[in-house]
């Protein structure tokens, strides 16, 4: 495990409603909610909010609704503007979902990194695809960290933290926050918060995790964005319909004392039982 941080970080996670295709209106509002996002140093919107999670619209107009990205993952779209300069102003580094094509022509579920000098990365794309996004999207190759004030955070998406193999990579990797901008429908209100609490005490981490909330069905969002700690109790959470940001403090004496008292990651084996015993009883 790495150590902790140096001092405390401030968070957001976000609950909003994007307009289905709409990327430099998403944009722009993605912009207004970073500047809610009062003393935040990293905040985190849902998943392709820059397009909004709408399958019918992400497959009738993919160039209206996605970036590009360059070979080495920088993305120049002007339609981001407004929401390099919330970042800058802000001071933070702001994490958003968007619908990513790259060089090599795939496609991506991506998380954007917005620093606070106004680049825009492909940080992260998405490597569990869930049901008909295989039909749109290729999944990502690789697994992704950011640093923010010596903090080391994973970078997940929605249903890669149904998997704990994936948070807990990121934690075996130095992480002491996992990061999962997210798109949980109406009615999944049960799965939405007991995953990110248990990647969370899984792993005795940080869980930020963003949702989109309100549309129309069957692509409507019950948002519940919420920060865990690395008990996987929650510090902030939004409710199940409604825009909000949820601002909270992420406190490395916290994170240390929890893994102190809580040492699954110094005690996981390396082989978790690839050989077993068979009883017919």
């Amino acid at each position: 495990m790495t150590a902790p941080p140096a001092r405390p970080l401030t968070v957001a996670a976000v609950q909003a409603q994007p307009v289905p295709g709409d990327v430099a209106g998403n944009a722009g509002a993605a912009a207004r909610l970073v500047a809610r996002a009062e003393g935040a140093r990293v905040v985190v919107l849902p998943e392709l909010f820059l397009p909004a999670y709408h399958p019918p619209t992400l497959g009738a107009d993919p160039d209206a609704t996605d970036v590009a990205a360059d070979a080495d993952g920088r993305v120049t779209d002007a339609r981001l503007d407004p929401l390099r300069s919330a970042a800058a102003d802000a001071g933070a580094a702001v994490v958003i979902g968007a619908a990513v094509r790259h060089p090599d022509r795939r496609r991506t579920i991506s998380s954007l990194v917005v620093d606070p000098a106004g680049t825009v990365t492909a940080a992260y794309d998405k490597q569990q695809l869930w049901s008909g996004e295989r039909e749109l999207f290729d999944a990502g190759r690789r697994g992704a960290t950011i640093e923010v004030d010596t903090w080391r955070l994973g970078l997940g998406v929605c249903y890669d933290g149904c998997f704990p193999e994936h948070a807990r990579a990121a934690a075996g990797d130095g992480a002491h926050g996992y990061l999962c901008p997210s798109g949980y429908l109406a009615g999944s209100a049960h799965r939405r918060d007991l995953y990110y609490a248990a990647r969370a005490l899984d792993n005795t981490m940080y869980v930020v995790f963003a949702n989109s909330v309100g549309g129309t069905d069957p692509w409507r969002f019950n948002g519940g964005a919420a920060v865990y700690d690395p008990e996987g109790r929650p510090l902030a959470r939004g409710a199940d319909t409604g825009e909000d940001v949820l601002v909270a403090m992420l406190d490395p004496d916290a994170l240390a004392a929890t893994r102190a008292a809580h040492t699954m990651l110094l005690d996981r084996p390396l082989d978790a039982g690839a050989d077993r015993a068979v009883l017919v009883a």
